[in-house]
């Protein structure tokens, strides 16, 4: 007797780690381009570019509630959900201090290491149960 996929939102998985990935990039470029824009002044491009955290907090958001809302695995979805909290709180309370910043980078991170554990758990559940 066949059961159904534990999940079948590997495309939400896939959205996380770009997602992700992307507020790495973002984090890692946000300061070259603001000592770049104090030399420059077109400076509405980079303020803009600096609020894209809420961005990231809800694309996020929204990968791991469809990447764990039919999920069976409690420690994946609990990581899922554990990662994306530390990341969407650091994000919103970097401006408090450089702990805040570091710890978006291991939200970041643990998202992405979230989804790409996720996929693999489907992946193999999948072709056992071929």
């Amino acid at each position: 007797m066949k059961t159904s996929p534990i999940h079948t939102h590997g495309r939400a998985d896939y959205v996380g780690i770009a997602g992700s990935l992307l507020c790495i990039v973002h984090c890692l470029l946000t300061p070259v381009l603001a000592v770049g824009s104090s030399l420059t002044v077109e400076h509405h491009v980079v303020a803009g570019f600096l609020h894209l955290d809420y961005l990231f907090i809800l694309v996020n958001g929204l990968a791991v509630y469809y990447a764990t809302r039919d999920h069976k695995f409690p420690l994946v979805k609990g990581l899922l959900w554990l990662a994306f909290g530390l990341f969407a709180v650091s994000l919103l309370l970097e401006g408090k201090g450089d702990m805040f910043v570091w710890l978006g980078y291991v939200g970041s991170g643990l998202l992405v290491a979230g989804h790409a554990i996720n996929l693999l758990l489907c992946r193999t559940w999948m072709m056992a149960h071929k």
